[in-house]
């Protein structure tokens, strides 16, 4: 049994609430452990896994949230830093799962986020699990 962090970005609870049922289902049904750990914003999703990956108590992280293109361009900002932010702790090793969703409005995010349609929380779970599986393959 694998221990994984949830990291979730709390600004869409109700979307975000989703995507932690379809990660905590995958989880669950592979037999692993998982515990929440809630930050702000999409941007402060990396950081807190880098953090969390300090601490050696983790085997895999799954990072969710979701980001809504709004009037200005923050979106890309916080769309691409937080993608980018992920991809390199990936790179240095670590096994995360990204499910941070980036979408043009609420209704796509619903669409994606909900375990009985898209399910990206649980593609992000999964996806969390099979990095983990290479790097215990590869070690």
């Amino acid at each position: 049994m694998a221990r994984f962090l949830i990291v979730e970005a709390r600004f869409y609870a109700h979307l975000n609430d989703l995507l932690i049922a379809g990660a905590r289902r995958a989880l669950e049904e592979a037999g692993h452990a998982a515990e929440l750990l809630t930050v702000p914003g999409a941007l402060e999703v990396p950081g807190a896994v880098a953090l969390a990956a300090e601490s050696g108590r983790y085997d895999g992280f799954v990072a969710l949230g979701v980001v809504i293109r709004g009037e200005t361009y923050h979106f890309e900002i916080v769309a691409g830093e937080s993608a980018r932010g992920i991809m390199a702790l990936t790179m240095d090793g670590l096994a995360v799962g990204n499910g941070i969703l980036t979408t043009e409005s609420e209704a796509q995010a619903i669409v994606r986020a909900d375990p009985e349609q898209g399910d990206k929380g649980g593609g992000a779970a999964r996806a969390a699990m099979a990095l983990l599986a290479l790097r215990e393959r590869f070690a």
